[in-house]
């Protein structure tokens, strides 16, 4: 096949590409970007730590996500909406204290462990980036917020002595 007789088929795919990129865009999920009310929070131990968790999760994990302007082009649009609806299923600090599973210690081992903030997060949001401080001192107010594994954090057991 000759370069002449090779144009119209790479015209042809690269305009069914083109086609069907702009046909998924009336795909509707991945587009209701409305943040549901923020019902409660958790007791942080300080607005360092709350300041630090947005920072670094609260796009995922609260209901106070902040969507970047590429979150209304499919299919990125599609992957953010799923990573948004699990992490506030998983944990939500909006919903603190609702009954369902909010696990508060084990956001101190994903984070301790390096699975949180995902890499490909990181790399969209440099914000979100943490230095070697900022780090020790989040885990720390994680630690002294929600507690640890088999444990309690100050704030839950400062509440109960209050009772």
């Amino acid at each position: 096949m000759t370069l002449v007789a090779k144009k119209p088929v790479v015209t042809a795919v690269v305009g069914g590409i083109l086609g069907l990129f702009l046909l998924i865009q009336l795909v509707p999920y991945g587009r209701n970007h409305t943040n549901p009310p923020v019902v409660s929070e958790p007791a942080w131990d300080s607005p360092q730590t709350r300041e630090l968790f947005f920072r670094a999760c609260g796009d995922c994990h609260s209901n106070q996500t902040n969507w970047p302007w590429y979150s209304n082009i499919a299919p990125i649009s599609w992957l953010i909406q799923r990573d948004v609806d699990l992490g506030r299923a998983r944990f939500n600090v909006s919903e603190w204290g609702l009954p369902r599973r909010n696990e508060g210690h084990e956001a101190v081992e994903k984070v301790q462990d390096g699975s949180m903030p995902p890499a490909i997060y990181l790399v969209m949001h440099p914000e979100a980036r943490l230095s070697a401080q900022e780090l020790r001192q989040f885990l720390n107010g994680l630690a002294q917020t929600f507690g640890t594994e088999g444990g309690e954090g100050e704030r839950e057991r400062e509440g109960r002595g209050r009772r």
